[in-house]
């Protein structure tokens, strides 16, 4: 059986703001992994080296300018029991005020990936907003 895994955070920036930090591999790795390739359009490859040592790959499904990333996603290991392009991320940017309401669903995880999935994408979501108020995060560590 699978879940839907959501974290949601206000960010003190506007959308178009944060969306090039979704879309655009040096303002990626700036919070997220160490290594990126992407491609933000419908197919496109979407692949992101976590901690310096965990692949993870899909493809863009949807992107819509300052609005939404919809990526697939899973880790490009052999024999992982989510694989490359298994699940599904939706990122919604949604302005409030001077402000961003961050939302992320992650779709079609394995129950028992919950807690690793939401431990780590508050360890990114975290990084994210640090980079928007201009604070250097430091370097993404492997093993979370």
């Amino acid at each position: 059986m699978s879940i839907d895994l959501i974290k949601e955070i206000t960010i003190q920036a506007s959308p178009a703001t944060i969306f090039p930090y979704l879309v655009d591999p040096a303002q990626l790795i700036r919070w997220m992994g160490t290594e990126a390739k992407l491609v933000p359009e419908p197919h496109g490859e979407y692949r992101v080296l976590c901690g310096g040592e965990n692949p993870a790959a899909g493809e863009f499904i949807e992107v819509v300018p300052n609005e939404r990333v919809i990526f697939s996603f899973g880790w490009d290991v052999p024999n992982h029991p989510i694989p490359a392009g298994s699940s599904e991320v939706v990122i919604t940017l949604t302005p409030s005020g001077d402000s961003t309401v961050l939302r992320l669903t992650h779709r079609g995880l394995p129950e028992n990936a919950n807690t690793d999935h939401d431990k780590g994408w508050s360890y990114y979501l975290d990084r994210l907003e640090k980079v928007l108020r201009g604070t250097d995060p430091g370097p993404d560590l492997p093993n979370l």
